[in-house]
């Protein structure tokens, strides 16, 4: 669905429902990367060490997503 077709209270919504979920995420990467890292140094290469990097292009994506959210309401005020 594109962004135009919401009214400005719904994109404010959207904006502050993404920040939050995005700040979440960041933070469970960041605890994933912390725990992969612990991880190879106690047991050498295995799974855990590259689980985070799946998840980056999901943060990546979410990102891109709070950035066309907050130009659309750029261009509406």
């Amino acid at each position: 669905m594109s962004l135009s077709t919401y009214t400005k209270k719904e994109l404010l919504k959207k904006l502050k429902t993404q920040k939050t979920m995005f700040a979440v995420k960041s933070v469970i990467l960041v605890l994933m990367f912390v725990f992969a890292l612990f991880s190879t140094l106690e047991k050498g290469l295995s799974f855990h060490t590259f689980l985070p990097l799946f998840f980056i292009p999901m943060g990546v994506y979410m990102f891109l997503e709070l950035k066309k959210i907050t130009k659309e309401l750029a261009l509406r005020k």
